[in-house]
């Protein structure tokens, strides 16, 4: 992506929207889309609400603002992986999430990073622990044009009970890295304001209920207070499935 957040943002909340194709391998109905804005355009990915899936454990229609949601996360912690992302209501099929596309290899995935690729996922199995992500496939994570990593794929997020399930256990027992431990307390003390006027926290509580703000909190004081990565839950499934 050659464009700035604030251009990306403006582009993706006020760009004409055409649909050019359809994503086939997902459980939800994802398009790709064209987006045009004056003289700009840029390839996107389209996630309507009415083409979820229903989830017993999430509620409906609900998975659209979750996708926002870790966008927002992201980009509070200041590690920029998730590709800009925001709730458009006035998309061809109704409401729904819309990010922007990024071009990447897609047969280049975690089950064939370099070694020096999966060193650069700490901050990314970190992320997932905080977003409590229920589905971080070998997939969803991309290296674009410039080998920058980019996460994908953040509709089941966010629950207020354990769910995590990902692809990502290689670090287990390490301590978190310096600097994303400082992220980390910076992010906490952020949500953990009381600051009305956060700009922030007015952003995630649009796409977040109380209860799942609160529970993200908790998180983000708990990988704190840890400092290390921890190992898979035994009494529970730690892995999504498909894998890849």
């Amino acid at each position: 992506m050659d464009i700035s957040i604030e251009h990306s943002l403006n582009l993706l909340n006020h760009g004409k929207i055409s649909l050019q194709g359809e994503f086939v391998w997902g459980s939800n109905y994802t398009f790709l889309v064209k987006l045009e804005l004056q003289d700009e355009s840029a390839a996107g990915v389209y996630k309507p609400m009415r083409g979820e899936r229903p989830l017993w454990d999430f509620p409906p229609t609900s998975l659209a603002k979750r996708e926002v949601a870790a966008f927002l996360v992201s980009e509070a912690l200041g590690w920029r992986f998730v590709p800009p992302t925001v709730l458009r209501k006035n998309g061809p099929l109704g409401p729904g999430s819309l990010q922007l596309y990024v071009e990447h290899d897609p047969e280049y995935h975690y089950f064939n990073f370099t070694h020096a690729d999966l060193e650069r996922l700490k901050p990314v199995a970190i992320f997932d622990m905080l977003i409590n992500n229920a589905d971080r496939k070998g997939s969803h994570i991309l290296r674009d044009t410039t080998s920058k990593l980019w996460l994908i794929d953040h509709g089941v997020c966010f629950h207020v009970e354990e769910k995590l399930r990902t692809v990502i256990w290689d670090f287990v027992g390490q301590p978190f890295p310096d600097i994303l431990c400082s992220d980390l307390a910076r992010f906490s003390q952020v949500i953990s304001s009381q600051d009305t006027d956060s700009n922030f926290m007015d952003q995630i509580r649009q796409y977040l209920s109380a209860g799942e703000i609160k529970a993200l909190k908790r998180r983000a004081e708990r990988l704190v207070q840890s400092g290390q990565f921890p190992s898979p839950d035994p009494h529970r499934r730690p892995f999504p499935w498909p894998q890849l």
